[in-house]
């Protein structure tokens, strides 16, 4: 009886309490990704990935970078890892510290996405780069409270609102906080239906929420028409990413496989087989290994610490501000502009696509039922997308 309690794990169990209290994170990751429908391609993988971690004696938790550091400052080969510290270890070293997939990530994502919106509303974009601000107020005021200028980076970046975006960071200026950053930034796109419509509320009144995009443009029509919008939708990709590189050279792994992804999309028949490719099987297992190998970082060991509670709350404050950026740039927008923009546009500036924009719809049409505003809210989403990506760069150019 003495050998079968020692092959349970109910002994790890009793000298580890904190991993109760992991488990139940992982399954309230689960909850929010099985019964309330929040992101569930990305909450499943990763709350299973924070239950494996945690499971006593099965040895999937991500271990430090220490662990695998040989004393000559070399690192273990990644079959040496497998061996040592199991499959786990073997994707997160492989595919998540190398920086491999947030890119292959942002390929797909650019496949899927169509800049019609952004291009046909340009002047809405510009609010996607007001809804960084939550990035650099939270980075500052991180550095003031006593995290390092690189974790602050790795901090701030939440507020741009894009899941893949801080992990690549996180790995370049931060890996230790890699496993927080990566929970909150997820967790809080997940919860965008939550955290967004509480700061509507704060900074707009009903007046404000009930400017009819569509009336506007009716009352006040663009001076200039497209005349060939699919050219532009295949110049552009091409265009931005070469000037992306040349401003923020450090943006083009993200920026330049989004324009990659999007270009194969635009093209048409030509490349169709790319495109399916990059949104089907690729994005998909990528979205896969990434979420268990993110939430296999989570261990009691790593979490259950004041600076990770900083880092949740401080993502929490980065989301808001981010937000409240994007709005408040409309509103001064709008003290000067005979066309009038809903505020709510701007709430949608950062990189939670499409989330972030059917939520800002749903609250347009509860003030006018009349009110649709899909489209407009993805031109300024889509532009936050690009945005966080170049954040992110500029980031890693000082700071790296």
């Amino acid at each position: 009886m003495k050998r079968i309690y020692e092959i349970t794990a109910f002994g790890e169990l009793a000298t580890q309490p904190g991993v109760i209290l992991m488990l139940a994170i992982g399954i309230f990751l689960l909850f929010l990704g099985i019964r309330k429908k929040y992101e569930p391609l990305l909450l499943v993988p990763i709350g299973f990935g924070v239950i494996l971690a945690n499971l006593p004696g099965a040895g999937m938790g991500i271990v430090p970078e220490e662990a695998v550091r040989l004393s000559d400052g070399r690192y273990m080969n990644l079959l040496e890892i497998a061996g040592e510290y199991g499959i786990m270890n073997y994707l997160y070293y492989m595919l998540i510290k190398t920086g491999f997939l947030p890119p292959i990530i942002f390929l797909g994502v650019g496949a899927l996405t169509d800049f019609g919106p952004m291009l046909r509303n340009l002047r809405l974009s510009l609010f996607g780069a007001a809804a960084q601000l939550g990035i650099f107020t939270v980075f500052f005021v991180a550095i003031a409270v006593g995290f390092t200028p690189q974790e602050s980076g790795a901090l701030g970046i939440i507020g741009g609102g894009d899941g893949p975006t801080a992990i690549y960071i996180s790995i370049l200026l931060a890996p230790h906080m890699l496993g927080p950053i990566a929970i909150a930034a997820y967790s809080y796109m997940a919860l965008v239906p939550v955290i967004i419509p509480p700061v509507v509320r704060v900074l707009c009144n009903n007046r404000e929420l009930q400017i009819n995009m569509k009336a506007m443009d009716k009352k006040y029509p663009p001076t200039r028409q497209i005349r060939n919008m699919s050219a532009i939708k295949i110049a552009f990709p091409i265009v931005l990413g070469i000037i992306v590189a040349f401003f923020v050279p450090t943006a083009v792994p993200l920026v330049g496989m989004l324009m990659f992804g999007n270009l194969i999309r635009e093209i048409g028949v030509a490349t169709g087989r790319l495109s399916e490719a990059a949104t089907g099987p690729i994005l998909n297992t990528a979205t896969i290994f990434l979420g268990l190998a993110v939430g296999a970082t989570m261990t009691s060991v790593t979490f259950l610490d004041i600076r990770t509670l900083g880092i949740i709350f401080g993502g929490l404050v980065a989301f808001a501000i981010s937000v409240a950026g994007g709005i408040l740039a409309v509103k001064l927008y709008n003290i000067f502009a005979t066309k009038k923009i809903n505020p709510l546009i701007g709430a949608t500036g950062l990189s939670a696509v499409p989330m972030a924009s059917r939520v800002a719809n749903e609250i347009g049409l509860r003030h006018d039922p009349g009110n649709h505003l899909l489209q407009y809210c993805m031109a300024s989403n889509i532009s936050g997308v690009i945005g966080s990506a170049v954040a992110a760069g500029v980031l890693i150019a000082f700071l790296g």
